[in-house]
């Protein structure tokens, strides 16, 4: 298994990889082509990718604003779940982070996703139930 930053040419797989474990995708907005595209431009933005052979198999976003580390969008295929390919992705990007000085690592978990809450605990993660999640959307796709 390889990791590595993952280019432009690789947003049919990327999208593929989401689409197949389950994630959503705003093909229109925030994941669509060009939305990515300059995504990947911004150093402050890692895509990050696992890859068997030429096979893309697992992917994770990780960003920050320069206080605090964000692991994102997490997701790896079916048949390759249950081989710690989710847990390097964390901990490469983890290290990407810890490269560009940030110490705190944060994600947001969805309420009914045990398999990432376990996974997070494990890796020494906290949970907080004292923390609201708001957000703003200027459209659904976003």
């Amino acid at each position: 298994m390889e990791f590595k930053k993952l280019e432009f040419n690789d947003y049919d797989s990327l999208i593929n990889v989401w689409k197949r474990s389950g994630l959503p995708i705003k093909k229109f907005g925030r994941d669509s082509r060009e939305n990515i595209q300059k995504q990947m431009k911004d150093d402050h933005l890692l895509f990050l990718g696992a890859f068997e052979g030429n096979k893309l198999i697992g992917v994770v976003l990780v960003n920050h604003e320069g206080r605090k580390g964000w692991i994102n969008r997490l997701a790896v295929l079916p048949e390759f779940q249950r081989r710690r390919v989710a847990s390097k992705l964390i901990e490469y990007g983890e290290t990407w982070l810890r490269e560009k000085g940030i110490k705190i690592y944060a994600t947001l978990i969805e309420d009914y996703n045990n398999t990432s809450k376990t996974l997070f605990k494990k890796l020494g993660y906290i949970s907080h139930s004292d923390i609201f999640y708001f957000s703003k959307r200027e459209s659904d796709e976003t």
